[in-house]
């Protein structure tokens, strides 16, 4: 990678700016997130519903925890009639309780809805911000900054070949 993004690289920022960033979100319990996160999708989605996003992500959670670890959660699941890939980043304020594989609570959480049949992208846009979670020094940087912009651009440095997973 040459500062140009990889042709399969997914666009994180668009991604954001369809769905959005949080800093400092409350919540009670991570069913409650869920929620929260398939309400704001939901705004964003004037042809998707509310329940029906928040159904996809607890039946992807049922599969198995999307808590990848070192504090990271990444929920995701497949909507019919969505037409481009949404997904909203949250940094909560206290952390919570995800079931994560390392037992450890989450506090960083990029949930990602995609088109029913966008599995090829799925899988890249997942691995693309596993690999970003993984480096300890991107992951930092995403929980002390309070700038949303600059979030945003993290996420872009990531996958356009200017950091290294």
């Amino acid at each position: 990678m040459h500062g140009n993004k990889q042709d399969n690289a997914p666009d994180i920022g668009a991604i954001l700016d369809r769905g959005g960033i949080v800093i400092g979100h409350q919540t009670t319990s991570k069913k409650r997130l869920l929620e929260q996160i398939a309400n704001m999708l939901a705004e964003r989605l004037p042809n998707i519903d509310a329940r029906q996003i928040f159904r996809t992500l607890i039946e992807r959670e049922n599969l198995g925890s999307t808590g990848i670890g070192n504090g990271v959660a990444l929920p995701h699941g497949r909507i019919a009639g969505l037409e481009d890939v949404v997904g909203v980043f949250l940094h909560l304020k206290n952390a919570l309780d995800f079931d994560a594989v390392d037992h450890l609570p989450v506090n960083l959480v990029f949930a990602i809805l995609v088109p029913e049949n966008a599995t090829e992208e799925h899988l890249n846009l997942l691995a693309s911000l596993a690999g970003i979670f993984r480096n300890d020094e991107k992951r930092q940087k995403l929980l002390e900054t309070t700038d949303p912009s600059l979030i945003r651009e993290t996420f872009d440095l990531s996958v356009n070949g200017e950091g290294h997973y």
